[in-house]
């Protein structure tokens, strides 16, 4: 007899990763990475490769994101994963490439999402919690759409 889906390695679906890492230590590359892969595993979605754009803005192609696109035409993929909205780049380059990514018809996937401005005074005493500093305690915005 066959074991229980829940008792089998199911993989979820399938998701890359963009970075824009431009003068960036070797240690925020990690830590950057690492909060990708962490938020991945706990949305059970698969992150099958991560593309990095090194190159300071200029236009909006860079190798990096032209081969993000490639990928992201690819039968069964899911979306993108970014750490925020500003690894697309400066707000010209960002808005034409969500353009390009709605294009494409996959989601957008932040794991630090836009977050809604406090009242002026209103601050947390404690410190972020978490080895990855900030972490949102409610599901993606993307994925509630979905399910």
């Amino acid at each position: 007899m066959e074991s229980l889906t829940e008792h089998r390695g199911v993989n979820g679906p399938v998701v890359y990763g963009f970075l824009r890492l431009v003068n960036v230590s070797t240690a925020r590359e990690t830590a950057l990475s690492a909060s990708l892969a962490e938020y991945c595993r706990q949305h059970e979605l698969l992150l099958s490769g991560v593309f990095t754009d090194r190159t300071a803005p200029g236009g909006h192609g860079s190798a990096a994101f032209t081969g993000l696109l490639d990928v992201l035409a690819l039968p069964d993929t899911y979306g993108v994963v970014l750490p925020a909205a500003s690894h697309l780049g400066p707000k010209v380059i960002a808005a034409q490439r969500e353009r390009e990514l709605a294009t494409a018809g996959v989601r957008l996937l932040l794991v630090r999402g836009t977050r809604k401005p406090r009242p002026a005074g209103h601050w947390h005493s404690s410190p972020p919690s978490g080895p990855f500093g900030r972490r949102s305690t409610g599901s993606a915005p993307a994925l509630d759409n979905e399910t």
